[in-house]
C-alpha cells in the first residue's frame, strides 16, 4: 500500500522533470581586444527557442556586427564574438523557451586591452637645446606602468632633474644635448596580468650649424686674370650644407665661379671691379642654418686713360700736358722729363713748370716755351698695388740753333771739314756763303755735304786766301741763323818739357810735359834722340798713346853720360826740340824683376805664367828661374830653369782648389832679380759626369779597354823599335847588349843630349817636368845684345831680395827657346850632370 509520503515524491519527481534549465560555458570570459571567442548554451528539458540578448538587452539576430548565434541541436546555442572590441563588455544572458516555460542564465564578459605601442616612432629627432619630448604611446587594460631606460639604463628623473616623465607616458628631456644622442626603451607593464612588452626608439639630436670665415676680408687686384679665394668652414649635425649668395642671387659653379664638392671654398674668376662687395656664406641643416658675410675688396691698377702728344711753338705762352688714370685706390699721377720728375706745385723759381693734379687727372703746365722743352715726356701713375707708366711727345717748332766749334786747324794740301751742326723744327736747310757770296755745292777744292742734322764744309787749302771766315746759315718756316766760322792755318806744335830722366844699366825712362802749343791739331808722334857726349844721335819716333807722359830709351851702355833731348811732331811737321837733358846711365847690376801674369788653361787646375822682361841690369838675361809652392805648405816645389829666350811656363796637375805662390827671377850675369810674385787659386774639382753618349755603342766598356790596351802595346813596341836604331836605348838595345853582345846602331856615349830634360821616377813624390820647345834659337848668349823693354810697362825696380836655392846648390837648365812646363804629381825631374836637386 502506498504512502502518503512516497506519493508526494512522485509528484515531485516528475513535476522537476518537466522543468527547463540552462547552463552557459564557460560561465565567466575574458578577452582580448581584437580576439575572438564563443559560448555554448546548453538547456535541459524541452525547449522551443533558445535565444541570446546583448549586454544592451537587444536580442542578438543574425546579421549583426561582430557577433553571430548559432542553433547547434534541439538544446544547445552558440555565441561566437568576433574581433571583440571595449564596446563588446557586459553580461550576455541565453534565454530558453518552451511554451508558458521559460529559463535563462547570463555570463560575463570582460574585453581587455593587452599592452599595444600605438604611437612609439623611431627615429625622433630633436634639436640641440631643445626640451625634447619622446614619444611612446601605449594602449592596454589597466594601463600599463611605463619604465624608461638609456643605454640600458634605468632614467631615474630623481637623480637628474633634465629628465621628466610626463602624465602621458612620455620622457621629456630638458635642453637636450648631444650626448643624450641614442637607443631609448619604453617597457610598458601590466602588473594584474603580469604582462610586459616594450619598443626601442633611436633619438638623433640635430646640432644647429656654426659657420666661420677663413677672412672677413679679401683683397684681390682686378684685370690681371688673377681669381679670388673666398671660404668659410662649417660644423654641425647632420653635416650642414653651405652656400653662397652676392647681392641676394644664390651662386653656382658655372664660367664666373667655381664652388669645391663641400661648398666651403668659393672661386671668384677673373676678378673685375663689379666683383667687390659682400658675399654671404650660408650653412644649412636640419637644425637651422646660420650665415657669415665674407667683404671682398678689388683693387685696380693704375691705368693711364688719355694721354695725347702736344705741339707747340718757341715762345708760346704755355702749353698744357694732361694725364687721366683710373685704379683703386686713386693712383697719384707724376711727371718726369729726362731725369728730372715733376711732382705736385711749382717746379721752378720762375713759374715756368707748374703741375696741379686733381682726383684723376694731373695737368703739367709748360710756360715761356723754349725749344728745349721739346721730347718725351713720362707720365706715371702709381698706387699701393702697382703703377702703369705712358710717354708722350711734346712737338715744339723753333728757329734753326747753330752748334759746333767755330775755328777749324788745317794746313795747305790737307782737307778739313767745317761742321755746321744745326738744331732745327721743322728740318732746316743750310747755305754756306763767304764773303757774301754762296759757295757751291761743288768746287775744285771745296765740297758741300749735307747729312742733317751737319752740314759739313771740306776745304782743301790751296793758298793762304783759302784761310779765314765762312758763314753757315740755317733756316726754317720759323726763322733762320747764321754763325761764322774760321778756317786757321795750323803751325807746328810748341817744345814739349823734359821733367826728368829716370836711368837704369842699360835704360832709362824720360819723363816729360806736353807742349803748351799743339799747333792747332793733334800731335801725332814724339821724337826722342840721345847720345853718348861727343857722339852722334840716335833717334827713335814714339806714337802718342793716352795720357803719354813717358817714354822708355833702350841700348845704354852701363855707367855712361848720356844726353837726351825730344820735339813733338803734329800733321803740319816737327816743333822745335827740347832743351837737352843729361843723365848717367847705373852700374852692371842685376836684373829688375819680370812683370808676371797668370792665365788658368783648360782643366781648371792649370795655370800659365806669362812675364815681361823689365831692365836686364846692362847685361844679357841668361836664365829664368821659376819655383811655385802652394800657400798652406812650407815646401817649394823644384825649381826650374828656363832659357832667356822663354816668356812662359805651364804649370798643370796642381791641387783643385787651393792658392798657389809663383816666383819668377831674372838672371844676369851680375845677379839675380828680385823676384816676380802671382797668386793664384785652382778652381773647384769638377764633378764627373758619365759620357751619355756612350749609350747604344755597340762595344762594352771592357771591349773599349782591351783595344785601348793593345793600341798601347803595340804604340810601346813601335817606340822601342825607333829607340833602338835611332838611339840606342830601350829593350830591344838591352837584350842586344846583355844577351849577344852588340850595341845597336847609331850609339850614342850620352843617354840624353845636353838641354833636353830627363825623365825618371824617384821616391821624392815631385812632379815631372815636361819641355816643349815652340821655337828652337841657337843665339850666343853672352854676346846677346840687350832686350828692350815693353815701352807701356814703366820700368821700376821691385822691393824684395833674390829667391835662392835652400841649399846653395844650381838648378836644373833647360837649354831650349820659349818653353812649356807641365808638372804631374809623383814624378821630379833627373838632376843633369853635377847639378842637384833645389
Amino acid at each position: 500500500m502506498l504512502q502518503t509520503r512516497d506519493i508526494i515524491w512522485g509528484l515531485l519527481v516528475i513535476g522537476c522533470a518537466a522543468a527547463i534549465q540552462v547552463q552557459i560555458t564557460p560561465a565567466q570570459g575574458e578577452i582580448s581586444v581584437g580576439e575572438s571567442k564563443f559560448f555554448l548554451c546548453e538547456v535541459t528539458g524541452d525547449a522551443k527557442d533558445i535565444d541570446w540578448y546583448a549586454p544592451s538587452g537587444e536580442k542578438i539576430v543574425p546579421g549583426t556586427p561582430d557577433l553571430s548565434v548559432t542553433r547547434n541541436d534541439e538544446a544547445t546555442s552558440t555565441l561566437i564574438i568576433y574581433h571583440a572590441s571595449v564596446d563588446d563588455a557586459g553580461n550576455y544572458k541565453c534565454v530558453a523557451k518552451n511554451g508558458d516555460q521559460e529559463a535563462q542564465t547570463t555570463v560575463p564578459v570582460k574585453i581587455f586591452q593587452k599592452i599595444h605601442f600605438r604611437n612609439a616612432p623611431s627615429p625622433q629627432e630633436f634639436n640641440e637645446g631643445d626640451d625634447a619630448d619622446i614619444i611612446c604611446d601605449v594602449d592596454s587594460s589597466p594601463p600599463a606602468n611605463i619604465i624608461w631606460k638609456h643605454k640600458s639604463s634605468r632614467i631615474q628623473p630623481a637623480k637628474d632633474v633634465r629628465y621628466a616623465f610626463l602624465e602621458n607616458g612620455h620622457l621629456q628631456i630638458r635642453s637636450i644635448k648631444k650626448t643624450d644622442e641614442g637607443p631609448y626603451t619604453c617597457e610598458a607593464r601590466v602588473m594584474a596580468r603580469g604582462e610586459i612588452d616594450f619598443r626601442t626608439m633611436s633619438v638623433i639630436v640635430n646640432v644647429l650649424p656654426t659657420i666661420r670665415a677663413r677672412q672677413s676680408e679679401v683683397n684681390a687686384t682686378a684685370d690681371i686674370g688673377s681669381p679670388a679665394l673666398l671660404a668659410c668652414d662649417a660644423d654641425g649635425f647632420p653635416e650642414p650644407t653651405v652656400t653662397w649668395a652676392h647681392n641676394n642671387v644664390d651662386l653656382e659653379t658655372g664660367e664666373k665661379y667655381s664652388l669645391n664638392e663641400d661648398g666651403s671654398e668659393l672661386i671668384i674668376k677673373d676678378v673685375t671691379k663689379v666683383d667687390e662687395g659682400d658675399y654671404v656664406c650660408k650653412a644649412k641643416n636640419k637644425a637651422g642654418e646660420k650665415t657669415e658675410e665674407v667683404s671682398l675688396n678689388v683693387f685696380v691698377q693704375p691705368k693711364i686713360t688719355f694721354l695725347n702728344n702736344q705741339t707747340a711753338s718757341e715762345f708760346d705762352e704755355q702749353v698744357v700736358l694732361t694725364c687721366e688714370a683710373s685704379g683703386d685706390p686713386t693712383p697719384t699721377i707724376s711727371w718726369s722729363f729726362g731725369n728730372r720728375v715733376f711732382t705736385e706745385g711749382e717746379q721752378s723759381i720762375d713759374r715756368n713748370v707748374v703741375v696741379r693734379s686733381h682726383a684723376r687727372v694731373s695737368s703739367l703746365t709748360l710756360k715761356n716755351i723754349q725749344f728745349t722743352y721739346a721730347g718725351q715726356y713720362l707720365c706715371t701713375a702709381s698706387n699701393s698695388i702697382g703703377q702703369d707708366n705712358q710717354h708722350m711727345h711734346l712737338e715744339v717748332r723753333y728757329t734753326p740753333k747753330i752748334l759746333g766749334m767755330v775755328t777749324v786747324f788745317t794746313w795747305e794740301g790737307n782737307a778739313a771739314n767745317i761742321s755746321c751742326e744745326v738744331d732745327a723744327h721743322p728740318e732746316a736747310s743750310v747755305v754756306w756763303f763767304r764773303d757774301g757770296f754762296q759757295l757751291p755745292a761743288n768746287a775744285t777744292n771745296m765740297k758741300i755735304y749735307n747729312t742733317p742734322p751737319f752740314s759739313y764744309l771740306e776745304i782743301t787749302p790751296e793758298s793762304q786766301s783759302d784761310f779765314g771766315s765762312y758763314n753757315c746759315t740755317a733756316a726754317n718756316m720759323m726763322g733762320s741763323e747764321s754763325k761764322e766760322f774760321l778756317l786757321i792755318q795750323a803751325v807746328v806744335p810748341s817744345s814739349p818739357e823734359i821733367l826728368q830722366v829716370e836711368p837704369f844699366s842699360s835704360t832709362a825712362v824720360v819723363e816729360f810735359e806736353e807742349p803748351e802749343s799743339s799747333g792747332g791739331v793733334p800731335i801725332i808722334k814724339y821724337r826722342v834722340q840721345w847720345r853718348l857726349a861727343g857722339r852722334e844721335w840716335t833717334t827713335k819716333e814714339y806714337h802718342v798713346g793716352d795720357d803719354m807722359t813717358t817714354v822708355a830709351i833702350v841700348g845704354l851702355k852701363p855707367e855712361s853720360n848720356y844726353e837726351v833731348k825730344m820735339s813733338a811732331i803734329n800733321g803740319k811737321g816737327e816743333g822745335e826740340s827740347s832743351l837737352p837733358g843729361s843723365f848717367k846711365t847705373k852700374p852692371v847690376r842685376e836684373p829688375s824683376a819680370p812683370k808676371l801674369e797668370g792665365k788658368p788653361q783648360n782643366g781648371g787646375n792649370v795655370l800659365k805664367v806669362k812675364w815681361t822682361e823689365q831692365d836686364d841690369g846692362g847685361s844679357p838675361i841668361k836664365h829664368y828661374l821659376v819655383r811655385y809652392k802652394a800657400t798652406h805648405v812650407s815646401d817649394w816645389k823644384p825649381e826650374i830653369r828656363l832659357p832667356y829666350s822663354s816668356e812662359y811656363v805651364v804649370l798643370s796637375g796642381l791641387d783643385w782648389d787651393t792658392e798657389y805662390l809663383v816666383y819668377v827671377v831674372a838672371e844676369n850675369q851680375q845677379g839675380r832679380s828680385i823676384p816676380g810674385v802671382l797668386r793664384y787659386r785652382t778652381d773647384v774639382e769638377p764633378t764627373s759626369v758619365p759620357d751619355k753618349l756612350n749609350r747604344g755603342s755597340g762595344l762594352g766598356t771592357g771591349a773599349i779597354v782591351g783595344i785601348l790596351i793593345v793600341i798601347f802595346f803595340l804604340l810601346l813596341v813601335g817606340v822601342d823599335v825607333t829607340c833602338y836604331f835611332l838611339n840606342k836605348c830601350g829593350l830591344l838595345m838591352c837584350i842586344a847588349v846583355n844577351f849577344c853582345g852588340k850595341a845597336g846602331p847609331g850609339a850614342k856615349s850620352k843617354d840624353m843630349e845636353e838641354g833636353k830634360a830627363a825623365f825618371t821616377k824617384d821616391e821624392s813624390k815631385e812632379p815631372i817636368v815636361e819641355v816643349r820647345t815652340e821655337e828652337e834659337h841657337t843665339p850666343n848668349q853672352e854676346g846677346r845684345g840687350p832686350t828692350e823693354p815693353n815701352e807701356t810697362t814703366p820700368l821700376t825696380e821691385p822691393d824684395g831680395k833674390a829667391v835662392k836655392d835652400e841649399n846653395g846648390k844650381s838648378e836644373t837648365e833647360v837649354k831650349n827657346a820659349t818653353t812649356e812646363v807641365k808638372t804631374v804629381p809623383n814624378e821630379a825631374p833627373q838632376a843633369n850632370g853635377n847639378e842637384s836637386k833645389a
